[in-house]
């Protein structure tokens, strides 16, 4: 059985730093691509970051980039996303997700695994 869990959120101060962690089980993160993603009230659900599953390619959405880091450790089978430089409109939560299909994913409908969240919030 396939979980994802994620966990680092919380509350912090415009232009603080928060790294997110998705511990994966039930699956090897090095032969899947592994994404983040963020959700606002009222809002639809975006794509955040993603690395793929053979290249290890990163790519980024555009409100995030140059600020947010994507990163994996095999050894441990957790993703990690790194946030710098926060602010307010950053506030959402945060999931990890997994997908089977090869290169750069950024198209949620194309990721099979989903984790529970978990809660940033950046106060001004």
């Amino acid at each position: 059985q396939v979980q994802l869990v994620e966990s680092g959120g919380g509350l912090v101060q415009a232009g603080g730093s928060l790294r997110l962690s998705c511990a994966a089980s039930g699956l090897s993160i090095s032969t899947y691509g592994m994404g983040w993603f963020r959700q606002a009230p009222g809002k639809e659900r975006e794509f955040v970051a993603t690395i793929s599953d053979i290249s290890r390619a990163t790519f980024y959405g555009d409100s995030v980039k140059g600020r947010f880091t994507i990163s994996t450790d095999t050894p441990k089978n957790t993703v990690y996303l790194q946030m710098n430089s926060l602010k307010p409109e950053d506030t959402a939560a945060y999931y990890c997700a997994a997908t089977k299909h090869m290169g750069v994913v950024v198209a949620r409908d194309q990721y099979t695994y989903w984790g529970q969240g978990t809660q940033v919030t950046v106060s001004s």
